[in-house]
């Protein structure tokens, strides 16, 4: 770390211009967030320039890559260069580029699967748990949690009986597993899935993942302004 520069600051200076409350800083300092204050001879805390920029670094971080990673990152920062700090920035970086990955993956895949017609069906093209679930590249037991969660309720020869899947039931799969995979949570497909079924509102699907994708860019975003905040923490290169 650099050495922290002698101008002093109350924990409340520190509160006001990291943008948070006084016992966050506080509580951010026991979680080694911010290095140790000084401590005046009547215990008031004592920051310093250092303090802020951690705060700072540490509010951009949990905002790409969440509160728990940006401590581990900040702590790691503390103990540079005897830590993990650059890797578990790659990690953070590498994280939201799966994401982006995936995203775009979904938003071809929701793109061909409403174009698709459903046709008369052949006794082929009806699918079970697990030729389904390799087709996914899911275990067999998402495919019955969705069934649970009324998401993809396939047919049945018989009351309890196997689990068979038709073209329209593989359709929906594809796209709980592909909005699955986009970030949607289960509570918000359990109402829009009936929706698609009945009216095809792909373009709420396709609202949804651009939302997703501006999210990215945010934390992306965030993550770097983070990394430029950590810079100034630590010593230079060489």
């Amino acid at each position: 770390m650099r050495s922290r520069k002698s101008a002093t600051m109350r924990t409340v200076d520190v509160a006001r211009r990291a943008g948070c409350s006084v016992q966050q800083v506080r509580n951010l300092e026991r979680d080694g967030v911010l290095p140790p204050a000084t401590r005046t001879g009547t215990g008031y805390r004592v920051y310093d320039e250092t303090h802020l920029r951690s705060a700072l670094a540490y509010r951009a971080l949990a905002a790409g890559a969440g509160p728990v990673e940006a401590k581990r990152i900040m702590r790691a920062a503390h103990a540079y260069p005897a830590s993990d700090l650059l890797a578990l920035l790659d990690a953070a970086h590498a994280r939201l580029d799966t994401e982006r990955r995936e995203l775009g993956l979904a938003r071809e895949a929701a793109a061909t699967i409403s174009g698709e017609s459903i046709g008369d069906v052949r006794p082929s093209d009806v699918m079970s748990v697990s030729e389904l679930a390799v087709a996914l590249g899911v275990r067999p037991s998402a495919l019955r949690h969705w069934d649970a969660e009324g998401l993809v309720v396939p047919r049945r020869a018989s009351p309890g009986g196997a689990r068979r899947y038709f073209p329209d039931d593989v359709r929906d799969a594809r796209i709980v597993h592909q909005l699955r995979m986009a970030g949607h949570r289960v509570a918000s497909l359990r109402a829009l899935m009936p929706e698609l079924r009945r009216t095809r509102r792909w373009d709420e699907v396709m609202t949804t993942l651009a939302a997703r994708d501006a999210s990215i860019d945010a934390r992306s975003r965030a993550l770097l302004d983070g990394a430029a905040a950590l810079g100034a923490l630590l010593p230079p290169v060489g």
